[in-house]
């Protein structure tokens, strides 16, 4: 690992970093070395879930986004960014409680995902990185917000942590999942070990056409075993996962995930308009917006030592280690400790 570069990190080799610390049996001992905090919660049961509906919808960029909007207006705003296999609810209890703080709470479907919907069927099903950022700047344009908290896991906090870095005027403050996320095609294309290589065996599967074909036919089989393998000791119930699952009969849910993965791996290319973006992400650009980083302790999914990504971070910065058997969904596992750090961060700036 030591041919490794900061600037070249992608969530590729967080998942060797990962791995290997877990094989020595130590993740736990070195995740908390790295924190600054480390908050104990309870694990969520299916009974204190909540629902998340979208109840809006706004056309913006190549989009016409369905999202869920809460509180007051006037309040101080948050974005709320899902990843795969989630969807928006995954702030089903995170949002309200923002909402009760006066915070209006926006919660978009991403491309691909749940009511959103393109505005063209000419417009390429694109899943990469930048695509889905600027998505993220076109919603804040057509909402008429000049700036907000920017909280995520998974896809979203990558998103987060891009638009920070792009467009630091348009984030006020960043929470994000896993920390510093930003890839790189590039980096993507180098080889690792085998055993790093087999976390991410779906990304492999998704290369090929018998794979495409596969998580088109068994979404929702695919969906529930990444909870399972990335949340282990989440036992969320049937209701819970399928409310979600709704969200992954989107038309163009597949073709999305499918680019998303491809183009990591240097498979599928990506749009010359994104160029200049990805040209800018490929140098490891560094974030100048208050930050709060979080993982949980039992993250079954691939994820950063935070001492790797922690410089990485030059305004004021946290990062949370959440205890208690919390895994990949941060948000919906441990939805207290999730809402807070979007208060402590937004009270930042």
């Amino acid at each position: 690992m030591s041919n490794f570069v900061p600037a070249n990190l992608t969530r590729r080799f967080f998942g060797s970093v990962a791995l290997a610390i877990a094989a020595a049996g130590v993740l736990g001992e070195k995740m908390a070395e790295a924190s600054q905090a480390t908050t104990r919660v309870d694990v969520p049961t299916a009974a204190t879930e909540a629902i998340l509906a979208a109840n809006k919808s706004i056309a913006a960029g190549d989009l016409l986004v369905s999202y869920a909007d809460l509180g007051p207006a006037t309040g101080s705003p948050v974005l709320l960014l899902h990843g795969w296999p989630y969807d928006i609810n995954s702030f089903g209890r995170v949002a309200p409680l923002l909402a009760d703080r006066g915070h209006r709470v926006i919660v978009p479907f991403l491309r691909g995902y749940g009511g959103t919907r393109f505005l063209s069927g000419r417009t390429k099903r694109n899943g990469q990185q930048a695509a889905i950022a600027l998505d993220t700047i076109k919603l804040m344009d057509a909402l008429g917000i000049r700036a907000a908290t920017i909280a995520g896991f998974d896809w979203g906090a990558r998103t987060a942590d891009i638009v920070a870095t792009l467009w630091p005027e348009r984030c006020k403050g960043l929470v994000s999942v896993s920390g510093y996320l930003i890839g790189n095609e590039t980096a993507g294309k180098a080889p690792l070990p085998p055993s790093a290589e087999l976390q991410w065996w779906y990304q492999f599967y998704l290369a090929t056409d018998r794979g495409r074909d596969g998580y088109e036919k068994y979404t929702n089989d695919f969906a529930k075993l990444i909870w399972q393998l990335a949340s282990p000791h989440w036992k969320f119930g049937d209701d819970t996962f399928a409310r979600s699952a709704a969200a992954f009969a989107n038309p163009d849910h597949v073709a999305i995930v499918v680019h998303n993965y491809r183009w990591r791996l240097g498979l599928a290319e990506g749009e010359k308009r994104f160029d200049e973006l990805e040209n800018k992400l490929a140098a490891g650009p560094e974030i100048h917006v208050p930050t709060i980083t979080m993982e949980g302790d039992a993250n079954g999914a691939p994820h950063p030592d935070p001492k790797t990504y922690a410089a990485k971070f030059k305004a004021r910065y946290e990062h949370r280690l959440i205890t208690g058997g919390i895994g990949h969904n941060l948000p919906q596992e441990a939805p207290e400790a999730f809402a807070s750090a979007v208060i402590d961060v937004d009270g930042w700036a």
